[in-house]
């Protein structure tokens, strides 16, 4: 029981994070989600383009197992950027059937500590191989990073805070 326990736990950590991710993102227009207020490159409407494509790709990884994944360089092109296309609330509802296949997915891992090869990149020399509940982990600690960098983008928009907006 205390397996189905962890399952539970990570999915509502994941669900937690989202979320605080979301109230970063409340009351902010399209035009605003497309602002960069930092030297860096980043907007908030990019980063949640991001976490969409980035969820997406780790739970297939989960799900394909493949000792023979390769990322390339140019995989990553636009990884940050709203299409033009693309609206916050389109990608916010993508998001949430994502999150209900990543929830769906995890409850189906049998062994938390199985062997799950890494698609090779250009940043790790190699092959790495994670458990299970890394690679869950590591969906989680995407959300939570790119949650700081749509704070500080969301204070630098307008001084709202996800803390202060949660709280109210």
């Amino acid at each position: 029981m205390a397996v189905r326990q962890e399952h539970d736990d990570l999915i509502q950590l994941l669900d937690e994070q989202r979320e605080m991710f979301r109230i970063t993102l409340r009351g902010i227009s399209e035009e605003q989600a497309r602002q960069r207020t930092t030297a860096s490159e980043l907007t908030l409407g990019g980063l949640l383009h991001h976490l969409v494509g980035c969820e997406r790709l780790w739970t297939k990884v989960l799900v394909d197992r493949d000792e023979n994944a390769e990322q390339k360089l140019e995989d990553f092109a636009g990884q940050y950027s709203i299409g033009d296309s693309e609206t916050v609330a389109g990608l916010l509802a993508e998001w949430e059937i994502v999150a209900a296949n990543t929830a769906e997915l995890i409850r189906s891992v049998d062994d938390l500590d199985a062997s799950i090869p890494t698609p090779t990149n250009p940043w790790v020399p190699g092959r790495v191989w994670w458990s299970a509940r890394f690679l869950i982990l590591h969906i989680l600690r995407e959300i939570a990073h790119h949650s700081g960098h749509a704070d500080i983008i969301r204070e630098q928009l307008d001084g709202a805070n996800t803390t202060a907006q949660r709280a109210g």
